[in-house]
């Protein structure tokens, strides 16, 4: 188990990692990455029981993760990278040709880690509940966490999902929602409002959890309640509170940095505000 300070050093690192992967090929989302880069540092590092290094699609045995909003990459190679599942001087790949590093994670060039394709949004959810329900078949006891983006959410297929989760008691499946705000084309309030989100989940059978994504303890603690509330017959969702573009000043707040890569001088600005801890790729 990491403390607070070192899992905040490694924090800083994957968000140096992010905004200089997407510079390089001046291509990326880094606005989702740098506001999930919390959750996904205590999920790899204190939360999941896996079997890192070594790595079987099966996953049986260990907690399973996966990424539902795909764009989101950056966050993901650089943490798994520095969790052993890859060589961290790997992350200077991102993006180019025939990478394993894809823009959108992908199987087919078997990078570790990685257990589905995802990007095609409002899709992730579906398959972390076949995950679950095959685990139960196995009875293996362990648990399936995935993360989506609030403005997935106005995709359908999520409330057919939440919907069979419900009915089929997937009670062994932690769901996270990034509520940060925006989305590609603006807030979400001026895209579609999203409602209720609370009530919509709770409706849907769900129990539901608020959280700070940028609180490692307050992290830790939801996590922990939405562990002692599985296995009681219903899945649960974690509604986290987010900043997109956290850590660096003027990339917070806005969804204007959700798929753009700074420029030399914007990268110089980040990187000054993200202390090198781990030691650059």
């Amino acid at each position: 188990m990491k403390t607070t300070s070192e899992l905040k050093e490694i924090a800083s690192q994957v968000r140096r990692d992010i905004v200089r992967m997407v510079h390089a090929v001046q291509s990326g989302h880094p606005g989702g990455s740098l506001g999930c880069t919390d959750f996904f540092v205590h999920l790899y590092f204190n939360e999941m029981t896996t079997k890192a290094p070594v790595f079987s699609m099966n996953g049986i045995g260990e907690d399973l993760f996966f990424l539902s909003n795909g764009h989101i990459s950056p966050v993901w190679y650089s943490v798994l990278a520095h969790s052993g599942y890859f060589p961290v001087s790997e992350l200077g790949t991102f993006r180019r040709l025939n990478t394993r590093l894809q823009g959108h994670p992908a199987t087919e060039e078997g990078l570790p880690g990685i257990r589905i394709a995802s990007g095609s949004l409002g899709q992730g959810l579906s398959v972390a509940i076949g995950a679950a329900e095959a685990k139960k078949l196995n009875n293996d006891g362990t648990t399936v966490f995935t993360l989506h983006g609030d403005g997935e959410l106005q995709e359908g297929q999520i409330w057919e999902a939440a919907m069979y989760a419900a009915h089929n008691k997937i009670d062994n499946l932690i769901a996270t929602v990034d509520c940060n705000g925006q989305q590609i084309d603006g807030s979400t309030e001026d895209v579609l409002s999203l409602g209720s989100l609370r009530a919509k989940w709770e409706a849907f059978g769900w129990v539901v959890m608020d959280m700070d994504g940028h609180d490692f303890e307050a992290i830790a603690s939801t996590m922990k309640s939405a562990r002692a509330a599985s296995g009681k017959g219903k899945p649960v969702i974690v509604l986290m509170k987010t900043s997109m573009g956290k850590g660096v000043d003027f990339m917070e707040g806005t969804h204007h940095w959700h798929g753009v890569a700074p420029n030399d001088q914007q990268l110089a600005d980040a990187l000054s505000q993200l202390p090198e801890t781990l030691g650059d790729y």
